[in-house]
């Protein structure tokens, strides 16, 4: 016999429905986590959106497999709470998987649940977040899985360089659930809580007798340090919410957008004498080209990305007279701000997100050239270093270079110089644009000349002094038009800062093609 319905009765049953939904994989088990020092799905999804503004969609959807006992393991929401809400004001879509709930893992429902709020984010065009704690696709339910999974990489690269997607790592991830993140635009891992591995350390061990633990394998260290997946790190949870919301705070909702402008109280006609002190006249000196950046930007505040690997260049977002900026710039205390195989990797893709995402370009240049050696040239710096090129070549965003020591051979180009597509290129009056320093070009040029006269050494210095009063100096390139501005080290922020102005409504028409070919 049918049961008579009420609103008050299916309503009561709708609200054990929803509690057991927040319990997701049960009370001991959500202790176990606090006790671990991690936090649930859902009190992350607290700490990201505003209070009271966050939207549960499919909140009751399950898993509908019956084999292998899951019959019994089905949980409203099925390990993962998806929906959307405002984050500092702004409208964005996140999920967070739920690794109470068999492990997290990307089960049928689990992995439709996901695709559908990417999809709702693609439609809405605004900004992707992902909580992820998963141990993989989900072995009860066999190849039928393997469709969501597929579904994420699916929408995570039609959603590449339409909406910006972020990946929070929160617990052990591998497998595939490693994959999706791997195609979004940032990394966030939290120290020693989470990892990132295709394969564990056991079947590693099984397969090639290598012992590794988990950390060692795919630990936020590895990942910030060694293989340059992981963008950023946070020391917990909390922090690493935080990070993200920073993170947000820089970039706009989907392509179509400008980034979001803030109130800036620092002066944009500030000058300051002090650059002078920060960097050496002397190109033997090494110095910390963030010195250069953080005088120059507003309030001083600069948002490192991969802080910790490739360390001979520098990639982040500032602010300029309250407007974001993306900035590429050499680290002479590291190699002297030479490029290699990492550090052109690391700003290709940078420079190409911020082309995407209408984030001008700003690149502070004191470069030698590519890093040489035999292990480099088998790595593939051709190749690699091709990538900077094309990246800057392609970029239709403003771009402005700032030449300050050095400009050397290959490098110049792939730093973005005139014939790059550089919008202006200034240089401080102490820059060199040359094809290779002085002394070395001297001692090409003039070799058999410097070996048969009566004095080599007085000859050569004689050479270098007149190489250096002719070509390698900035006025020499200003007046073949290479640089558009030299100015003074004080001048520096303001005379970004109307160079910015200036091109802030650039536009550059396209040619017509599915898309170029980038050597990858």
């Amino acid at each position: 016999m049918a049961m008579d319905k009420s609103h008050q009765s299916e309503l009561i049953r709708l609200k054990a429905l929803q509690e057991k939904a927040n319990m997701g994989g049960g009370a001991k088990a959500l202790e176990k986590r606090h006790a671990a020092g991690k936090l649930t799905a859902r009190e992350r999804i607290d700490l990201l959106f505003d209070p009271g503004s966050f939207v549960e969609l499919n909140e009751l959807a399950e898993s509908q497999s019956r084999d292998f006992g899951m019959q019994e393991k089905k949980v409203p929401g099925d390990g993962v709470v998806t929906g959307y809400g405002t984050v500092n004001g702004r409208l964005v879509c996140a999920y967070s998987q739920d690794a109470t709930v068999l492990g997290g893992s990307v089960g049928t429902i689990h992995g439709k649940k996901i695709c559908f709020i990417m999809d709702e984010a693609f439609k809405m065009r605004v900004p992707m977040v992902g909580l992820n704690d998963s141990g993989g696709g989900r072995l009860n339910e066999g190849f039928f899985a393997s469709e969501g999974v597929a579904g994420m990489f699916f929408r995570n690269t039609r959603a590449s360089g339409v909406v910006p997607q972020i990946s929070a790592m929160m617990g052990s991830c591998a497998g595939v659930a490693v994959y999706s993140p791997a195609i979004t635009d940032f990394v966030v891992m939290v120290e020693e809580k989470s990892h990132m591995v295709i394969t564990g350390p056991a079947v590693i061990k099984s397969v090639t007798g290598e012992d590794v633990t988990m950390e060692d394998l795919g630990g936020a260290r590895v990942h910030s340090r060694k293989s340059g997946t992981a963008h950023f790190t946070a020391k917990d949870d909390a922090s690493c919410i935080e990070l993200v919301k920073k993170l947000l705070g820089y970039l706009p909702a989907n392509c179509d957008e400008s980034p979001p402008v803030t109130p800036c109280s620092d002066d944009p006609d500030r000058t300051d004498e002090g650059l002078m002190d920060v960097v050496p006249a002397d190109f033997r000196k090494a110095y910390d080209i963030r010195g250069v950046i953080l005088n120059v930007v507003d309030d001083g505040e600069f948002f490192e990305v991969l802080p910790h690997f490739a360390t001979n260049i520098i990639i982040g977002f500032a602010r300029m007279e309250g407007h974001t900026v993306g900035i590429v710039a050499n680290q002479p205390k590291v190699w002297a701000g030479s490029l290699d195989v990492d550090s052109a990797d690391k700003a290709a893709r940078f420079i190409r997100f911020c082309d995407a995402f209408n984030i001008p370009l700003l690149n502070f240049v004191d470069v030698p050239g590519y890093f040489p050696g035999v292990r480099q040239e088998h790595m593939g710096i051709i190749r690699h270093g091709a990538k900077m090129l094309y990246a800057y070549a392609e970029a239709t965003v403003p771009k402005v270079t700032l030449a300050l020591r050095k400009e050397y051979g290959g490098a110049v180009m792939a730093m973005c110089c005139v014939g790059m597509g550089v919008d202006q290129m200034l240089a401080w009056p102490i820059a060199q644009l040359v094809v290779l320093d002085t002394k070395t070009a001297v001692n090409l040029i003039y070799r058999k000349e410097i070996q048969d006269a009566d004095d080599p050494d007085a000859y050569r210095e004689q050479k270098i002094e007149e190489y250096d009063h002719k070509y390698s100096n900035p006025f020499h390139a200003a007046s073949n038009m290479l640089v558009h501005r030299v100015i003074a080290p004080a001048e520096t922020r303001p005379q970004l800062i109307r160079a910015l102005r200036a091109l802030r409504n650039k536009r550059r028409p396209e040619p017509q093609r599915r898309h170029g070919n980038i050597p990858l």
